[in-house]
């Protein structure tokens, strides 16, 4: 594969991450069974089962494939995903299975973003990222879509003084057939997960930003979870699939992790050599919108 198809990748996995925040798709067909709101008391009983699934381990590693779709265009590649808890979330991008092309680094006070092959870089607290500020994202949100896991936006980013310390209740909890969904409106967000009745995992996270004002700044994303695998005694999903649609594209990122395990032996944080020339988060979102 030539460079500048790496160079997409990166540009177009960008994006999709920080846009985590915007996405919606209807976790119920219309033929799916009729929906019964769960009472209080049985609604707590169910999401403390979902947290129960929380993974104990620090750390997570995996070699991963990773797959782009951009309406005619398909690309794949190969590379690294390295997760700290509560520390750092790092891709690495791979050009002909050994040389890294490019870099994503997210951690609690920033977002990172490297190519490699440019010497190129983006470096970026959440709160100068416009949809992650205005939507309550920051790196706990971001991290519980990589790890399987239920999350509240963060009220600071919302504008609100104090943070949300409620980690149960405010949550709908629906039956559907087999499955439950939880739902979470804040705002111009509305968050749900699909989520499996008997063995509580999650099973799809989906957020939809709407602007009623400005409908092409409306944006929908969903983030599914298959093929289940025990790591450190707890079910961790080893295929991603996620699908970001705004007003003029429709974008497909495909995870799959091999070889899941807890290594701890690397430096958690990327030191930007003078090399690099620092660029914009306009100019990354720019490259990515002209492809």
């Amino acid at each position: 594969m030539k460079p500048s198809s790496f160079l997409k990748i990166a540009a177009l996995a960008m994006p999709l991450l920080l846009s985590s925040c915007i996405f919606h798709k209807k976790a119920v067909k219309e033929d799916a069974p009729k929906l019964v709101t769960v009472e209080q008391q049985n609604s707590q009983d169910f999401i403390s089962r979902v947290k129960d699934n929380l993974q104990t381990a620090r750390f997570i590693t995996s070699k991963v494939k990773f797959s782009v779709e951009v309406g005619a265009q398909k690309l794949t590649l190969t590379g690294n995903l390295k997760m700290k808890r509560d520390d750092v979330i790092r891709l690495q991008l791979m050009a002909f299975g050994f040389v890294e092309a490019g870099r994503i680094e997210l951690t609690k006070d920033y977002v990172l973003i490297m190519d490699r092959i440019n010497k190129q870089y983006l470096k970026a607290p959440y709160m100068q990222i416009d949809f992650l500020r205005n939507s309550g994202l920051n790196f706990n949100s971001l991290q519980a879509l990589f790890w399987n896991e239920l999350f509240k936006p963060n009220p600071v980013l919302l504008g609100k003084k104090t943070e949300d310390t409620d980690t149960i209740t405010n949550y709908q909890v629906i039956e559907s057939g087999d499955d439950m969904i939880l739902q979470l409106e804040k705002d111009k967000m509305d968050y749900s997960w699909l989520v499996g009745r008997k063995d509580a995992l999650i099973k799809m996270a989906n957020i939809q930003y709407k602007d009623r004002f400005n409908p092409e700044n409306s944006a929908q994303l969903n983030w599914d979870y298959t093929e289940f695998q025990n790591v450190s005694g707890k079910k961790f999903p080893n295929k991603h699939a996620i699908q970001l649609t705004t007003a003029t594209k429709e974008v497909k990122l495909g995870m799959t992790l091999n070889y899941i395990g807890n290594d701890t032996e690397w430096e958690t944080r990327t030191e930007v050599s003078n090399k690099y020339r620092e660029v914009t988060v306009d100019e990354i979102l720019r490259r990515f919108m002209s492809l």
